[in-house]
């Protein structure tokens, strides 16, 4: 035997390459064996050299007719050259010699898809699934399975794979495919029960668990998904993917601190990412722990620096600590990269009127209006800001055209209201006030909120009260 397998085969593939040679230019009569043929295809196919190993094939054809080996190889190289029908041509020949090839349908299948024929594609695999057995059937399933994604059959996508795995339970490619098309189908219900068939079978198989956990999670079961991750991460302890549903799972349950730890987990096993900086950040926000929010925003835009969302977010945590000139800092960049996003010009607004400058915060508000006439929450704090600056006539003005573009929101009855209470026409304050009421007496709170002294005034007094006892009976 010899020391250096490898030095051996290449001076053999050499020497089959200079007889190779030999033949082509006549030089002598060459005899070469059919693998030694398809050692010289493969030399040239890996080499990306398609025409030449083409060439090779063709010769390797007409010293042996009969091989349907090497008809597949020419096939497969026509296929790499983008002559599909004449590779279809090929592999009918091959056929008609050895239909038990599974190759053959896999390259049949590559070249009707090449042809945009996706469902002769699909009817050629299924004929020849039932053909097949064992890991040649599975290839062909695999096969299946992208040719219905290709032509957007997304349920026959599901069903083989369910079926791979109904033949091996083990199969990695299979496991991990099925996670994402039980999602994408909504088919939770099966994943689950054809998850847990595994599990009984092979109770330490963590791709399984983690699948099971995802299919609960697709339906919001989340204490059961992460007693399935759970289990997953017992089996693999640097299971990340594990670590990131759980902790998705943990802040859906808004148990926020425990979310942490395991999203704390994430970041020990791979490379820190965005995600899950905005996660962690999400958490602490939602506890209150706001300088670390914005800590953990600030590693997340650091990663992800054209993500205008987590400037606003670092804004939001300065904005609920009352640092309004920070805030409007990171809003500003935020509004950089988005001029005319509501969500950043309704911050903004909000902002400058905290610091008394309402012209600035009219002007935000306003863009909000622009860009979502039928928004309430925009016209909302714009008439708050028209209120606070003692700007009446504007208000009114604007509450009517909030009321005409949010098709008749009544709470801009009582923004009307207030308004004309504000330029002393009372009587027409008190009917329009009744509207409201009439219309819809709970947001009479809003209305107090905005100008608690109007309770000053008896009359609004008298039919708060006639509305309460109204509500009494």
């Amino acid at each position: 035997m010899s020391k250096n397998p490898y030095r051996q085969d290449r001076e053999e593939l050499k020497e089959l390459l200079q007889q190779y040679a030999n033949l082509k230019a006549g030089k002598s009569y060459s005899f070469i064996e059919e693998d030694g043929f398809e050692r010289i295809i493969d030399y040239f196919d890996e080499k990306e050299q398609y025409t030449h190993a083409l060439e090779a094939a063709e010769t390797a054809i007409q010293q042996y007719p009969y091989s349907a080996s090497l008809l597949i190889k020419k096939a497969d190289l026509l296929i790499s050259l983008r002559r599909y029908r004449e590779s279809l041509y090929t592999l009918e020949q091959a056929e008609l010699l050895d239909s038990t090839d599974s190759s053959l349908y896999i390259l049949k299948t590559d070249a009707y898809l090449a042809l945009d024929m996706q469902e002769k594609a699909a009817v050629l695999l299924e004929a020849a699934i039932e053909t097949f057995e064992g890991e040649e059937k599975i290839d062909l399933l695999f096969e299946l399975a992208d040719v219905y994604d290709d032509y957007e059959n997304f349920e026959k996508v599901f069903d083989c794979l369910k079926i791979i795995l109904e033949q091996d339970p083990s199969n990695e490619e299979a496991l991990y495919k099925i996670c994402f098309w039980t999602d994408f189908t909504g088919r939770n219900e099966e994943g689950i029960k054809l998850h847990q068939e595994i599990i009984e079978e092979f109770p330490f198989n963590e791709l399984a668990w983690f699948n099971l956990g995802a299919a609960y999670q697709g339906l919001k079961l989340y204490e059961k998904a992460i007693d399935a991750y759970q289990y997953a991460v017992a089996i693999d302890e640097k299971f990340d993917y594990a670590y990131r549903n759980m902790g998705d799972a943990f802040i859906k349950l808004r148990k926020y601190k425990d979310a942490m730890e395991v999203l704390e987990k994430v970041l020990e096993l791979t490379r820190p990412e965005a995600v899950i900086y905005e996660a962690i950040g999400h958490c602490y926000d939602k506890t209150g722990n706001f300088a670390q929010a914005r800590f953990n925003y600030k590693k997340a835009s650091h990663l992800s620096p054209e993500d205008s969302q987590m400037h606003y977010k670092i804004a939001c945590t300065y904005m609920n600590e009352g640092v309004w000139h920070n805030a409007i800092k990171s809003l500003e960049t935020a509004a950089k990269m988005h001029v005319m996003q509501p969500e950043y010009n309704l911050a903004l607004g909000r902002c400058y009127m905290q610091l008394g400058n309402i012209d600035e915060a009219i002007t935000y508000f306003g863009n909000v209006v622009r860009v979502r006439p039928k928004n309430i929450t925009g016209w909302s704090e714009l008439l708050k800001c028209l209120y606070v600056g003692k700007l009446y006539e504007e208000g009114l003005e604007y509450a009517a055209f909030a009321f005409e573009q949010t098709d008749s929101k009544p709470l801009f009855i009582f923004f009307k209201s207030m308004f004309l209470f504000a330029t002393g026409k009372s009587k027409e304050a008190l009917i329009c006030l009744e509207n409201g009421m009439t219309v819809n007496p709970k947001l009479i709170k809003q209305f107090i909120e905005i100008n608690p002294s109007i309770l000053q005034h008896q009359q609004v007094v008298e039919l708060i009260a006639k509305y309460k006892k109204k509500k009494s009976r």
